[in-house]
């Protein structure tokens, strides 16, 4: 396993990082808890130790299953969650304020059955409160010991600016990112320099095309959220795309005698310097598969090949 300290923390994290999206039950099709629980124990055994959720994950059930997964093996891991998606009698929305982002920590900390969250992440801005309203909030929660640090995660060029006067203050950014979306690398990266964060990804996967285990004849139950054409990695000219990226990876993951998965995953640690990679996981055999992307490199033309297939 890699390892690196996240900016401006003390938290060192594997560069591997166990997304808690399936661990909310919700929209990934069938899903088993105990096979949900054995990933997480799987995880840590094969040297994970950076978990991440979020309050709106099957609205709480996430943070319920990874808090009742860890156990007694709590103080072996760093975990991130997030707040900021309310949902009041069906109705949806962002809310940074300070009044629902204690309310929300603490129903986490219950959740997963903690006293403290290692980094606690603003899921969206709300385009409503002020960041000076939002990190006096946070601070005042760091300074009681039930946050350790705190992070960012969507941050894209129309709304970071906002963000500059605390570069320094925030450990990471989470934007979607993977070699199949990668139309707004550029201003990720800007944004990971200018804030002085550590960049991680959601998506890694692309939401599992980039493991090759879909094709155009793949059919999703309607219990699973790529059923829908707003998931546009399954659909029309996307997947096609993606289908000859998926080609190219396992090219390099056949040389290499590694999953597919593995390939896709790499090329995010090797391209983005100093990043963590999250994958979602509902079993034990989709962590064992994304933790052989660990301890190598890809070579410069393998790089080169990956880019021209996925620009």
């Amino acid at each position: 396993m890699e390892y690196i300290t996240l900016k401006n923390t003390d938290l060192t994290v594997s560069r591997l990082c166990m997304g808690g999206c399936p661990m909310g039950e919700y929209g990934w099709g069938e899903v088993q808890e105990h096979e949900l629980l054995d990933a997480v124990n799987t995880a840590i055994d094969h040297g994970v130790n950076f978990f991440d959720t979020a309050d709106t994950y099957g609205l709480g059930k996430s943070e319920e299953n990874l808090g009742k997964a860890l156990g007694g093996r709590r103080k072996e891991v760093i975990i991130a969650s997030k707040f900021s998606v309310r949902v009041e009698n069906r109705h949806t929305f962002y809310d940074n304020s300070p009044e629902w982002m204690e309310k929300a920590l603490f129903s986490s900390l219950k959740r997963l059955k903690t006293d403290y969250i290692d980094l606690y992440q603003i899921h969206y801005l709300d385009g409503r409160t002020s960041i000076d309203a939002v990190v006096e909030a946070l601070e005042k929660m760091k300074s009681k010991g039930y946050i350790r640090f705190y992070g960012l995660c969507n941050i894209h060029a129309d709304n970071y600016q906002q963000l500059k006067p605390y570069a320094g203050r925030f450990a990471t950014v989470q934007n979607e990112y993977s070699l199949a979306c990668r139309d707004r690398e550029s201003e990720f990266l800007n944004i990971v320099k200018e804030l002085n964060v550590t960049p991680t990804t959601w998506g890694s996967l692309g939401q599992g095309i980039l493991t090759g285990k879909y094709d155009e004849r793949s059919v999703f139950s309607e219990n699973d959220r790529r059923s829908r054409e707003i998931y546009v990695n399954f659909h029309g000219e996307k997947l096609q795309k993606n289908l000859k990226i998926v080609g190219c990876i396992r090219e390099i993951a056949e040389k290499h005698g590694i999953p597919v998965a593995a390939v896709a995953v790499r090329f995010i640690l090797d391209h983005l310097q100093g990043s963590v990679v999250l994958t979602g996981a509902k079993r034990p055999s989709q962590i064992l598969a994304n933790t052989e992307a660990m301890d190598w490199t890809l070579t410069e033309d393998e790089i080169e090949k990956l880019n021209q297939v996925s620009g």
